[in-house]
């Protein structure tokens, strides 16, 4: 008698066990979040795969999303989940990047609200096979200020220098301490950011490539002195930059 009430205590362990975790998982899958669908074929075998971006927030209020990722349910009836970086906003764009005739998955994720980094990731499923492409580093450059409120910038790549006026800002600058009389107190270098964008564009022959923003800031991450823009495109299995430029921040 002692052996069936026991059995039957086990039995009643193992059945709450089972409803409580069946509970919990479906809590979880309630905590994430469907953020496009898109149907197009990825693969090349001329059928429709669809590709859903996800993410997980930190809670219901927060627009941070701790877990992004892509999920495509491919033509041949698998799934294939691809991790993404976390942020606060996140896209997916289908363009042939690598230009082999087949659809690129290209995702940007931006770190912060405002001003904030971009991550960026390219994958291919061309043949069902998960495949993840390179993207452009950002230009290498130097730079820093000059004495008489002006800064300068020279981009390792071309070798090209730009200099820039800065008296539009000479009050703040002094203020701030960097310099007195127009003169610096001590060399100071300007600040380098990543991409703050990159994004697909058609160039010449409808070929598609990638265009790139960096800001260049002065002693604050608000204090943007230049733009820097580059195009790029992808040659032999790595990213070639076609074009430079660098552009006062008009803002100021």
């Amino acid at each position: 008698m002692k052996k069936e009430m026991l059995l039957a205590m086990v039995a009643c362990f193992f059945i709450s066990l089972t409803a409580i975790t069946g509970v919990y998982a479906i809590e979880k899958s309630k905590e994430t979040v469907t953020l496009s669908k898109q149907e197009m074929d990825i693969t090349g075998d001329g059928k429709d795969d669809v590709i859903l971006l996800k993410g997980v927030p930190y809670d219901e209020e927060d627009s941070f999303l701790k877990r992004i990722y892509l999920e495509v349910a491919a033509s041949n009836e698998k799934t294939y989940t691809l991790s993404l970086e976390s942020g606060s906003k996140a896209s997916v764009q289908l363009i042939d990047l690598n230009n082999d005739g087949v659809k690129d998955l290209f995702t940007s994720v931006l770190s912060e609200e405002n001003e904030g980094t971009v991550f960026n990731l390219i994958y291919s499923l061309k043949d069902f096979v998960v495949t993840k492409l390179a993207v452009p580093e950002p230009i290498e450059m130097e730079s820093h200020f000059l004495n008489n409120f002006k800064a300068e910038i020279r981009l390792a790549q071309s070798g090209k220098s730009y200099i820039f006026n800065l008296k539009d800002r000479k009050n703040y600058y002094s203020k701030m301490g960097v310099y007195y009389k127009g003169k610096l107190n001590e060399p100071t270098e300007l600040t380098v950011n990543t991409f703050s964008s990159l994004n697909p564009v058609t160039l010449e022959g409808e070929i598609k490539g990638l265009k790139g923003i960096q800001r260049v800031t002065g002693i604050a991450n608000g204090d943007t002195i230049a733009l820097v823009e580059s195009t790029w495109i992808f040659d032999n299995g790595h990213w070639r930059l076609l074009y430079s430029d660098v552009k006062k921040d008009q803002q100021k």
